[in-house]
């Protein structure tokens, strides 16, 4: 699985809880992050920018979710199964796109358009909520104690 975000890398505030969750990751679970770098544009034409770089860190046969607060919203089994059944086959990329979004090409290229909420969080903080979702998938996956139902 691999994470593209637009932005920096971590802040610090953000880095110890980003850690402990990649400690306890185990394949096919196991993430790498790439960093696209903001735009110095600005509204649609950064939007394009960074779209532009977004599409090309991604394959032809890559599994795009892109995690947008239009998207659908899942519930964590629902993820964890489906995340089960895309590592059979796909390399799965997750888009976290900067602060005018992604443009069309990129929600066009997307397999699956996420929402983790209603709400509109800090893309640190979206980098976190996201990582954590992926090792709880891997804890349902595998019958683990860490998400009770």
């Amino acid at each position: 699985m691999k994470i593209i975000c637009v932005g920096k890398k971590h802040d610090h505030w953000i880095i110890d809880g980003i850690s402990r969750y990649e400690r306890r990751l185990r394949a096919p679970f196991k993430l790498e992050w790439q960093f696209v770098s903001y735009s110095s544009l600005s509204g649609d034409r950064a939007r394009r920018d960074e779209s532009t770089e977004l599409l090309k860190r991604i394959a032809p046969q890559d599994y795009v979710i892109l995690l947008d607060e239009t998207g659908k919203n899942i519930d964590s089994p629902s993820l964890s199964h489906k995340l089960e059944q895309l590592t059979i086959q796909n390399q799965i990329v997750f888009i976290i796109g900067g602060a005018y979004g992604v443009d069309e090409r990129i929600k066009q290229r997307a397999n699956f358009i996420w929402s983790l909420s209603g709400l509109v969080f800090p893309h640190m903080l979206v980098r976190l909520i996201l990582i954590e979702q992926i090792y709880r998938a891997q804890e349902i996956s595998k019958g683990g104690p860490y998400h009770h139902q």
